[in-house]
């Protein structure tokens, strides 16, 4: 076996995980969203009153973060079955699918616990998962 075959069959590899990754996501987001919407419909206190504007900002930011995160994965899974990324890596893959975890979840998490108005700590989580998707999109540039 090839070189290059080692290569499809690891590119296919990768594309299946980013597929999975991708469009889980999507569905876990869209779910959120819909939560998001019924939370602000029913106008629930602990979501929609005055001082919970941080926890209302920072569910939004996840939802809207992880749902085009997820879209990313989809379309970067896509990308490796048509042969569009013959650089991709098992170490850029998964550079790119923790920081797409990451992103969200530092988001949701931090709008869970805040002191007044300031997101958790686990709000450290997006600039690390954003310098872990960087780092990943950039490692396959540059291979």
């Amino acid at each position: 076996m090839s070189s290059d075959d080692d290569d499809t069959g690891e590119a296919a590899v990768l594309a299946r995980r980013h597929h999975r990754v991708g469009w889980s996501m999507v569905l876990v987001f869209a779910c959120a969203g819909l939560l998001l919407e019924s939370l602000a419909g029913f106008r629930v206190a602990w979501f929609s009153d005055a001082d919970m504007e941080t926890r209302r900002t920072m569910w939004r930011l996840a939802h809207a973060h992880g749902a085009l995160l997820g879209l990313l994965n989809a379309v970067l899974a896509n990308t490796l079955r048509s042969g569009g990324a013959p650089r991709w890596s098992r170490r850029s893959a998964m550079a790119v699918m923790v920081g797409s975890v990451a992103v969200p979840s530092g988001f949701a998490l931090g709008g869970i616990w805040f002191v007044d108005g300031d997101p958790s700590p686990a709000i450290i989580l997006v600039p690390a998962g954003a310098l872990a998707l960087i780092a990943g999109l950039f490692d396959a540039l540059r291979r």
